[in-house]
């Protein structure tokens, strides 16, 4: 709906990171518009570099780009990472600097897994830094089909718009408005994101019980691949600090990079492919969310059951052994 509304033609363009939900890229090319990539570091631990979203920007304007808005997604999908607070500022401000709506994508928000990082909304940060409701065009996401409640098969979220014109609230209600048919389970289950059991209610105890065990498993879950995928010869894989995922690197044999190109596959999904009918195992190539040239990645989930991750790991690891011996340079 947002794209909906910010994109006009092919020349106006939104800031995506890449890697990226490929939903971002898909929604731009359907309005008409035009992706302006930037990198993330993956060396940095999937680090948000303002340098590099100024260079894109400015090389974006260069070719006659109307760079509208920039899409943050944090914590981060498909790499896992969590942002700074001081990071967060340095893009509020960037935003502010440059006219830019930003566009947080925090559906992740509870899945933090790390002591040393905290989620931080948006919203929050531009008030701490003094920015009110007029100062900075911010669209902040949230989903009932992510996140540790994590009902996938259910649709409903929603968005805050701060910082618009009410002119431009009221096409938004509008595009809203076309969709006359009302998800009414999806409703009910955003109600009760938005609105949590609260100390005295009967459930209170039950509900923080059942969620801290739920964020405690996944955190134990993602070290636990992370560091099996970190023993793996030409694996690195960074600390997965949110979200649900783990986005490790392979650097592939040149044998294998051949034969993935016999069979007119991209390197990481010919892998990909040999690791499911190998295994069952089932992960995304790095290709389908970006990423620098002349690297390959995976995403996989952390989400089967934990009692099941040994299993999983193992089977991986024969896989990998063989896989690299079959492709040895």
């Amino acid at each position: 709906m947002m794209m909906q509304l910010l994109i006009r033609s092919e020349k106006d363009g939104i800031l995506c990171p890449i890697p990226q939900y490929p939903l971002y890229s898909a929604s731009i090319a359907l309005q008409g518009g035009t992706l302006v990539p930037y990198y993330l570091n993956e060396a940095t631990g999937w680090g948000l570099e303002i340098s590099e979203v100024k260079q894109q920007l400015e090389a974006a304007r260069v070719r006659g780009i109307d760079v509208r808005a920039i899409v943050i997604i944090n914590p981060g999908n498909p790499t896992g990472q969590v942002l700074s607070k001081e990071n967060q500022e340095e893009i509020v401000q960037f935003c502010k600097n440059e006219g830019l709506v930003l566009l947080a994508d925090e559906v992740y928000q509870e899945n933090v897994y790390v002591d040393n990082k905290k989620f931080h909304s948006f919203k929050k940060i531009a008030r701490s830094m003094g920015y009110g409701e007029k100062d900075i065009c911010l669209v902040s996401f949230q989903s009932v089909s992510k996140g540790y409640y994590g009902e996938c098969g259910r649709r409903g979220g929603y968005m805050e718009v701060t910082g618009f014109d009410n002119n431009i609230k009221d096409q938004l209600y509008k595009v809203a408005s076309v969709n006359l048919c009302s998800n009414i389970s999806g409703q009910i289950l955003a109600s009760l994101v938005m609105n949590p059991p609260k100390s005295g209610d009967e459930s209170f105890e039950m509900f923080f019980a059942e969620r801290d065990g739920i964020l405690s498993s996944l955190a134990r879950r993602a070290k636990t691949l992370v560091d099996a995928l970190n023993q793996l010869e030409g694996v690195t894989c960074n600390e997965a600090e949110g979200a649900m995922y783990v986005f490790p690197r392979i650097h592939l044999p040149q044998q294998a990079i051949k034969a993935a190109e016999a069979v007119n596959m991209v390197p990481d999904a010919f892998y990909s492919q040999r690791l499911l009918e190998a295994t069952g195992i089932v992960t995304v190539p790095g290709s389908g969310f970006g990423q620098v040239p002349g690297t390959w990645h995976f995403r996989s989930t952390i989400l089967p059951p934990e009692d099941k991750i040994p299993t999983i790991v193992s089977r991986m690891t024969t896989f990998h052994q063989k896989f690299m011996e079959e492709f040895h340079d």
